[in-house]
């Protein structure tokens, strides 16, 4: 992965030098019916967000940009499961309801899905951590990569510290994030985490997109 030179402080003002292109890509991060209200480790209001990630996806298909999701791929015997001595109760299992991506989620025929935490020795909570996320933006291409998903304080936040360790340019759509927020600014804590290490904040309009309301 080539290093990308950063010379002035992450900022969502240069609306022009954020809009995407074929040299980007849209990352929707665990998107899956676990994390949602109903599925067995939700996410309070997660599905509050799929609305605006759909605004996305169309956007960035407009755009001519990759999009790509990640999903958490776990064994049945996954160490990170109570059954196993985890923290978690069984989520996200190959194969599983659980596993598959939000019912209404519009996620493009062709899409790039990486695959996580699929060793049941390891838990893991970034998008590059075992996975060929990395080589897929090299082959595209791209070194911007836009962030979208669940949860903030979690896969997120590891997911675009990494990037960030790989020289990518990493923007978070804080309008289609959702965090857990086991205390109230578990969220923002994260993403001043996330900008000090060079990560930019942004919405849909530092991005040029105007979506409608739903």
């Amino acid at each position: 992965m080539k290093l990308v030179k950063k010379s002035t402080e992450p900022t969502a003002t240069a609306q022009d030098s954020l809009v995407p292109d074929k040299q980007s890509a849209l990352v929707l991060v665990h998107l899956q019916n676990d994390f949602f209200p109903g599925g067995s480790l939700a996410i309070p209001e997660g599905d509050h967000i799929i609305p605006q990630i759909n605004q996305y996806i169309g956007y960035f298909q407009h755009q001519l940009s990759a999009i790509m999701a990640t999903r958490d791929w776990h064994p049945q015997n996954h160490c990170s499961f109570q059954e196993q001595g985890g923290p978690w109760p069984p989520h996200c299992v190959q194969g599983s309801r659980g596993a598959q991506f939000h019912a209404n989620l519009h996620l493009p025929n062709g899409s790039l899905i990486i695959s996580g935490a699929t060793n049941p020795k390891k838990d893991i909570h970034s998008g590059f951590d075992g996975t060929s996320l990395a080589d897929y933006l090299e082959d595209r291409h791209a070194s911007t990569v836009y962030i979208v998903g669940l949860a903030t304080e979690y896969w997120i936040n590891q997911t675009v510290l990494d990037g960030m360790k790989l020289g990518l340019r990493m923007v978070v759509l804080e309008d289609a994030i959702c965090g857990v927020n086991l205390k109230p600014d578990d969220s923002e804590q994260a993403l001043q985490e996330m900008v000090a290490a060079g990560t930019i904040r942004a919405t849909a309009i530092d991005i040029g997109a105007q979506f409608t309301r739903e």
